[in-house]
């Protein structure tokens, strides 16, 4: 009994996941604060979310996958369909535009930042982030005069 409470306690150990976490958040924010400031449907709120539960979900099976590489691209493989059903729910056809294609893509990138994050992959987190928030920045301001309103 003892015993398994001990390996309770030494289980729980949040401090090298909660720096993980951290990053996987602020990595996010630039993203979730043009998407909100741009008015659209998914923003400040969301973004840090899905970041942190791609993150989340890689760093609480690395007990499962560690040193298997194809456990680990099972997790993966799940978290790219998920994101991908996520953002399929942010694209509409409204008459005959379609919306949320820009919010979907970039829930997608996100939920990539978070997974590159909980894989140790730092480097690759931030570019996608920085990346991710540039294109959505400026690449709007080259789109043809009233193509704004008809696509996201």
């Amino acid at each position: 009994m003892i015993d398994q409470l001990y390996s309770i306690g030494t289980a729980f150990n949040v401090v090298p996941h909660l720096g993980a976490l951290i990053v996987a958040y602020i990595l996010a924010l630039p993203i979730g604060w043009d998407r909100e400031k741009s008015e659209r449907s998914a923003g400040l709120r969301t973004f840090p979310l899905v970041a942190i539960a791609s993150c989340g979900f890689i760093q609480a099976t690395e007990h499962l996958t560690m040193g298997n590489a194809e456990a680990t691209a099972r997790i993966v493989e799940g978290l790219i369909t998920g994101m991908g059903f996520i953002g399929g729910g942010a694209i509409l056809v409204v008459k005959a535009s379609v919306r949320g294609t820009a919010t979907a893509a970039s829930l997608w990138a996100t939920g990539a930042i978070g997974t590159a994050v909980g894989l140790g992959a730092y480097d690759i987190a931030l570019v996608l982030s920085i990346m991710t928030f540039l294109t959505l920045r400026f690449m709007s301001n080259l789109k043809p005069d009233g193509q704004e309103e008809k696509t996201d």
